[in-house]
């Protein structure tokens, strides 16, 4: 394995790496003796080629489901998945591949797969690797390289796969020879899910996944050093519990790390017990149910007004599992602006990065939260901010007009499909306004159901991410499950080819496209800021994506007004496979609360003339 192969930087980008896959005693090497490190003494997969041991590490690292397209330089791995217990789903294109496989590590909460050839195989991946580096999604993706001797000579279909993506993994590697490659596969899983999670990505020379070999794949493991310890210091964590004490107006702020630790209960039962108010970032929409009386929904940009009032009025903020992005935070200088904030985080990177860390406690969610939990003694003396959390809730409500002469709103589309289903119905979604009023008018009390694009805002996420998170739903035994993907006009077109995907797999999903013929936020944030210049965000030329989906095999159906949405609803939820519903909405609808860009929180605005 060359240098470029080396081991993960997680805490220091110049450390030197933990050990090498092909070093004889490195994490990961092959044990000579064959099964004496194999849980339960599991006799190792035969192989004889590279790609053989590739697919042979990733059985036996639990991979059930890859999602990818084929070609020249993967083509070695793909045959050898032929007569393996992985299932593939050929997507219609690479950045759908990808965040199927987000998506589906998101519901499923083991690591996604993706495959791809060399070249622009592999750039069409970045999209969708980039999109899970940004919100922490465990992912791998494999990618053919050409021969390694054509290595840097600009051989036909070939890109610098290792230095595109460096900035976009948590670590990448370039694999060197047939006898080590699977080893690394391995290895590469595991990172992606240990500590704080992350798209990983080997790179497989041609001539290295054909090449002859006899060493079958060691155990899956992460490097050492990389799975960090659970538990925060002791006297660290006793100093935040005599501040969650001492507190008059405390709040829980719970992140997506929570939902990626698998922390919810531990959170739940934290916030309860000490009769704490919730709120949530996107990321972390689903960790806390909406419909407990503590909850205060999610917080930022296109929060509720009241989550970002009580952010603006604690004294005492314990966020866990979040990194206080921009969209999150506004103005960091007038963010929770009389708190001390105490913060958990599995990455001691985030800690103090953004927002000042009174109290840093650095560990899983929710070794951590236990750890507060025997830790506090008494509960805060917190009755009249309850009192006045509430007091917000009925001041500040999430509501929407529906005028007789005003065209059909979305948030009336979002709350019928949501009074529909059940509550481990999985929603996923592209970016833009559409992803807001999904986020704002449904109801979440479960996690993993809310799928989306949240660091990187990635338009055309919510189609392949509803296939992914479909097959995980059904790989899981809940092929009962409800799956519906809410996009836009803009957002749906640029990945509706995967459409293809769904019709031939048979997938039951529906897909609810909110067509305002507008790039929607782009229009909004245009008339607040721009004079009203729509520049490039008027979609008035949009096909008719009723008769696309039938074209694709799919059911199609068109709404404009409300009688006909329940209608809809029923008949898209009772068909057995994928169904499209392009419902025609205001075009003219603005996503509100609104916290301007660098903002403050508690000054968010209600209505259209306060942007």
């Amino acid at each position: 394995m060359s240098d470029s192969a080396a081991h993960p930087r997680e805490d220091d980008p110049d450390a030197e790496p933990a050990s090498d896959p092909a070093d004889a005693d490195g994490p990961g090497a092959a044990d000579p003796a064959g099964e004496e490190n194999r849980p339960d003494g599991e006799t190792p997969t035969a192989v004889s080629t590279g790609a053989e041991s590739v697919v042979a590490a990733l059985e036996a690292a639990g991979a059930e489901t890859a999602f990818g397209v084929q070609g020249g330089a993967i083509m070695p791995v793909y045959d050898a998945l032929y007569g393996s217990s992985i299932r593939h789903l050929t997507m219609a294109h690479e950045q759908g591949a990808a965040h199927a496989a987000d998506a589906y590590g998101v519901v499923s909460g083991e690591p996604g797969l993706c495959l791809a050839t060399s070249g622009p195989g592999a750039t069409n991946l970045v999209t969708g690797i980039a999109d899970a580096d940004m919100d922490s999604d465990a992912m791998l993706a494999l990618t053919g390289q050409v021969p390694t001797e054509f290595v840097g000579n600009d051989a036909f279909q070939e890109t610098d796969t290792v230095g595109v993506t460096r900035p976009i993994t948590k670590h990448n590697y370039f694999a060197g020879d047939a006898d080590s490659v699977g080893d690394v596969v391995g290895e590469a899983f595991e990172l992606s899910r240990v500590g704080r999670p992350g798209p990983t990505l080997v790179d497989l020379p041609k001539d290295v996944t054909l090449d002859d070999t006899e060493e079958s794949p060691g155990p899956a493991e992460a490097p050492a050093g990389t799975d960090p310890n659970p538990s925060a210091r002791e006297d660290a964590v006793a100093a935040a519990a005599r501040a969650i004490e001492e507190a008059d107006r405390p709040l829980c702020l719970f992140g997506g790390g929570v939902i990626k630790g698998e922390a919810s209960e531990a959170a739940r039962k934290f916030a309860r017990t000490y009769e704490i108010p919730v709120t949530t970032t996107m990321p972390g929409i689903g960790s806390f149910p909406e419909d407990d009386e503590l909850s205060l929904s999610w917080a930022g940009m296109h929060g509720t007004g009241y989550a970002n009032m009580a952010i603006t009025h604690t004294d005492c903020l314990i966020a866990v599992g979040t990194r206080f992005d921009d969209r999150l935070t506004g103005g960091i200088d007038t963010f929770a602006p009389e708190a001390e904030v105490v913060h958990i985080d599995i990455d001691p990177a985030e800690i103090s990065k953004n927002v000042y860390a009174d109290y840093p406690l650095v560990g899983d969610a929710g070794t951590v939260l236990d750890q507060l939990f025997e830790a506090i003694h008494e509960e805060p003396d917190a009755d009249e901010w309850r009192e006045q959390c509430q007091e917000w809730k009925e001041t500040y409500p999430m509501t929407y007009a529906t005028p007789d002469d005003e065209p059909l709103k979305p948030q009336f589309v979002v709350e019928a499909f949501d009074e529909a289903t059940d509550d481990d119905t999985i929603v996923t979604t592209g970016v833009g306004q559409h992803q807001m009023w999904a986020s704002q008018f449904w109801t979440y009390t479960e996690p993993r159901t809310w799928v989306s694009s949240h660091g990187l805002g990635t338009m055309g996420y919510g189609v392949p991410a509803a296939v992914g998170a479909r097959v995980a739903a059904d790989a899981m035994g809940d092929a009962d499950r409800d799956v519906i993907c809410f996009d836009g006009d803009g957002s749906f077109l640029m990945t509706m080819q995967e459409l293809s995907v769904a019709v031939r797999e048979d997938l039951d999903i529906t897909f609810a496209v909110l067509n305002n013929e507008y790039i929607g936020m782009v229009r909004q944030w245009q008339d607040a800021f721009f004079e009203g210049r729509h520049m490039a965000s008027d979609y008035n030329w949009m096909p008719e994506f009723d008769k696309l989906a039938e074209a694709f095999g799919a059911l199609g159906i068109r709404v404009d007004g409300y009688d006909e949405v329940a209608p809809a609803v029923e008949e898209a939820l009772a068909y057995d496979g994928p169904a499209v519903i392009d419902f025609h909405v205001d075009p003219e609808e603005n996503v509100l609360p609104m916290v301007p860009s660098g903002g403050a929180n508690g000054r968010f605005a209600l209505t259209e003339d306060q942007l």
